[in-house]
C-alpha cells in the first residue's frame, strides 16, 4: 500500500476567505471623494441653480472670470478620477488621452484665473492678503505637478507620470477639502489656518496614499502567492 499522499490531493489547498472588492481601499477612497463632491455642491454650489440666492450678488463683480474659471477648474476636478481608472486606460487609451489633455489645459487655464479671480476680491476688501497667498501657493503646486506629471508621460516614464498625477490631483482636492472642513466644523474664524493647513498637506497626503495602495498591493500579492 502506498504511504505517499496523493498527487491529487497534494495540490488541494484550503479555500481562503477572499476580501470583499467593495472593501479595497480605492473604492473607500471613491466613496469618500464622492461624499465630499456631493457636499460641497449642495452647501457651496447651489447658487447655480437659485437665481435668488445672495451669492450671485456676490460674484456679480467678477463674475464673467469666473465662468472660465469655474469650467476649467472644475473639468480637472470632475475628469481627475477617472484618470487613474485601471480599466478605463486600459479598454479605452484613446479617451484616457483626451481626458489627459483636458485635465491639463484645465489646470493650466483655471489656476491662473483662480489667482486674479482671489486678488480681485481681495481689492474689494472681502478677504485678507493671506487668502490670495495661499490661492497663489496652491495654483504654483497644482501647476507644477501637473507639469512634471505631463513631462513624465511624453518621456514614457508611467509610473512617475502616475504618481505626479495623484499629487496633482490632491491640489485639486484643496477646493473641496477647506470647503469641507469649514462647513462641517463651523471654524469660519480660523479660515486662514484651515486653507493653509490644506495646501500644505496636499502632497503629504497623496504620498500616504500612495504608500496605502502600495502597502494593500504587497498584501494581496503576498495573500495570492500564499494560496499558490
Amino acid at each position: 500500500m502506498a504511504t505517499g499522499t496523493s498527487p491529487a490531493l497534494e495540490n488541494v489547498r484550503p479555500a481562503l476567505p477572499k476580501s470583499s472588492s467593495w472593501l479595497r481601499p480605492k473604492y473607500a477612497l471613491a466613496a469618500f471623494l464622492a461624499l465630499m463632491y456631493i457636499y460641497v455642491l449642495w452647501t457651496d454650489e447651489s447658487f447655480l441653480i437659485n437665481s435668488k440666492d445672495p451669492e450671485w450678488q456676490h460674484i456679480a463683480t467678477f463674475k464673467w472670470w469666473l465662468l472660465p474659471h469655474g469650467i476649467a477648474a472644475g473639468c480637472a476636478l470632475f475628469l481627475g478620477p477617472l484618470q487613474f481608472s485601471d480599466r478605463l486606460r486600459r479598454r479605452f487609451a484613446a479617451l484616457h488621452r483626451i481626458l489627459g489633455r483636458i485635465y491639463v489645459a484645465g489646470v493650466f487655464l483655471g489656476a491662473p484665473i483662480g489667482i486674479y479671480i482671489q486678488w480681485f476680491e481681495e481689492r474689494l476688501g472681502q478677504y485678507h492678503r493671506s487668502f490670495t497667498v495661499a490661492t497663489v501657493v496652491d495654483a504654483f503646486i497644482w501647476m507644477a505637478a501637473t507639469g512634471i506629471a505631463w513631462r513624465m508621460i511624453l518621456q514614457g516614464r508611467v509610473e512617475q507620470h502616475r504618481r505626479w498625477m495623484i499629487r496633482s490631483f490632491a491640489c485639486a482636492l484643496i477646493f473641496l477639502e477647506a470647503r469641507v472642513v469649514l462647513g462641517l466644523t463651523g471654524l469660519e474664524q480660523f479660515a486662514e489656518t484651515v486653507v493653509w493647513s490644506c495646501v500644505a498637506m496636499a502632497i503629504p497626503l497623496a504620498d500616504m496614499v500612495m504608500q496605502w495602495e502600495e502597502s494593500h498591493r504587497m498584501k494581496s500579492a503576498l495573500a495570492r502567492a500564499n494560496r499558490i
